[in-house]
Order: structure tokens, then sequence, then C-alpha cells
């Protein structure tokens, strides 16, 4: 159930595109197309998959202050924390290269399409926030790790896949002159996302109900507590 929590959670609420806004500048450029936008969406599925992971294993293991001590006792002390862009990006352009590689010999016609978006995702901040939002987060495991990476993948392909979707049906709407293009695509970028914030409400509510039964347990506690003073009053005065 944690899994399957974190996973919808990373999709729907923490969006990487509906509530960060991270990856805007792919999002807008290869929106044009469905067929595009899910050769780029796979794509940062699959980046997000492979490197939160492996950013968690070096965050656990050689980043953080004393992560070195399977060393040796003599280096608990270090802290290697301040290479830590340096190294979730290198790992993020390997497997960007990767995928370069791959897509190159199996879709040429894809990798045309995508053109210098694709190599781009190396520097596309919705990968790098994922591995700095897997460090902040302070997960226990490294399958948490990979859950929120394909999580957050997912959510941004779904966010892509939809305004291509919705920018395909716009060419034959009749939107005004002053709004066509990307002023149109701003607009209901922002609707989308004011649409996720509702999934929000799917952790509140239970929060909520949690609450609730928390001061109910509360207020039993004071009552019966009440109950015992004023019995144990009664029995000293009596004596």
């Amino acid at each position: 159930m944690e899994y399957i929590e974190l996973f919808l959670k990373s999709i729907f609420i923490d969006n990487m595109v509906f509530a960060f806004f991270l990856g805007m500048c792919s999002y807008l450029a290869v929106s044009k197309k469905v067929s595009t936008a899910v050769g780029l969406g796979a794509a940062v599925i699959f980046v997000l998959a492979i490197t939160v992971p492996l950013n968690f294993l070096l965050d656990k293991y050689i980043l953080r202050e004393g992560a070195l001590v399977w060393l040796g006792e003599e280096y608990a002390d270090y802290d290697l924390s301040f290479l830590t862009f340096i190294l979730f990006i290198a790992t993020i352009a390997t497997m960007v290269q990767l995928v370069e590689i791959i897509v190159e010999k199996f879709s040429p016609s894809l990798y045309n399409s995508l053109g210098i978006f694709l190599p781009l995702i190396a520097v596309n901040c919705a990968i790098l926030g994922g591995s700095l939002f897997m460090q902040q987060k302070e997960f226990a495991t490294i399958s948490h790790a990979a859950v929120y990476g394909v999580g957050s993948g997912i959510g941004w392909f779904l966010a892509i896949l939809a305004i291509a979707a919705i920018r395909e049906k716009i060419r034959y709407s009749n939107v005004p002159a002053p709004l066509r293009g990307l002023g149109i695509t701003f607009i209901l970028t922002g609707l989308m996302a004011i649409g996720f914030m509702s999934f929000g409400g799917m952790l509140t509510g239970g929060d909520e109900g949690a609450k609730k039964e928390e001061k109910k347990t509360v207020q039993v506690v004071k009552e019966d507590t009440t109950k015992e003073v004023a019995e144990n009053t009664n029995v000293s005065i009596y004596n």
C-alpha cells in the first residue's frame, strides 16, 4: 500500500509539470504532435526510472556525510555532498546518451522528429528535479526511489501526452488570433494544473479523518480522566 500511495502521489499530486512546472521547455516545444510527445515521454520515463535509483545509491554510499564509513572508520567524517550536482548530472547524461543511441538505432524517424530535444533531456530540470526530490524526501530503500522515479516519469509523460492531444484538436478550433500558439497552450497548462491540484484531496481527506479520530480519542481520555479525578475527590472528602 505504501508503494502504491507513493506511485500515485508522484504521478498526480507531485506532478513534475503541473505541480512544480519543471521540464517546461521540452513540454512546450515537443507537444505539437501526439506521436512525438509519446516518444519523448517514454524516453523521460526510462531516464527517470534508471537515474533516480542510481543517484539514490550514490547519495547513500558516497555523497552523504559519513556515507563512506563502509570503506573504514577513518572515512566516517568525510562529506562529499558538494559533489551532488556533478555526479547526478553525470549519471543523467550517461543515461540520456544511451537512450539517444537506442532511439537512433531502432527508430530513426522518431530520432529526427525529436531533434535537439532528445539530447537536451540531459539538462531537463524535471530529470534532475526527480533526483533532488528523492534526496530531499530521504527514502529508506532503493525500491522507494525506483517507484518514485517511474511515477514521476509517467506523470511527465501524461502531461505532455495530454497537452499534445489537446493541441492537435485546437488546430481545428476557432481560437482568437492573439492566443494562437503558445498563448492558448499556457492557458491550457494553467487550467490542467488547477485540475491536478484537486488530486491533493486524496491525501488531505485521509489526514482529516485521522485527525478526527485522534480528537475523539483525546476527548474520551479527557472524560475518563475527569471522572477518575471526581471520584477520587469525593472519596477524599468523605474520608
